[in-house]
């Protein structure tokens, strides 16, 4: 015995009505995101892939946290300000960051 969904007239419409906003909620997501390709050495593709390990993460998201942290860099170099390495809770600097 076959068991079958039946579908009133308006039961079929509220059903097309959520299709029709999840396709129109994932096409904004898509169309929200760029894929890029990207060319590197071998040596690039280690360190990417070594420092994806350690901070438990993919490529990408290694990507992504380099850019939040150059446009920390640039945004501070437009204020006349230096980027640099401190000792946790200290107030000397161990390394100031230059050439970005």
């Amino acid at each position: 015995m076959m068991v079958t969904d039946v579908l009133s007239p308006s039961n079929a419409k509220k059903k097309s009505s959520v299709a029709r906003r999840r396709i129109r909620s994932k096409l904004n997501v898509e169309r929200d995101k760029v894929r890029l390709s990207l060319d590197v050495s071998a040596e690039l593709n280690d360190l990417l892939d070594s420092l994806a390990y350690k901070t438990h993460g993919s490529k990408s998201d290694v990507l992504r946290k380099a850019i939040a942290l150059m446009e920390v860099a640039v945004i501070a170099k437009e204020h006349g300000q230096t980027i640099g390495v401190a000792e946790k809770g200290g107030m000397t600097l161990l390394k100031e960051i230059v050439g970005l």
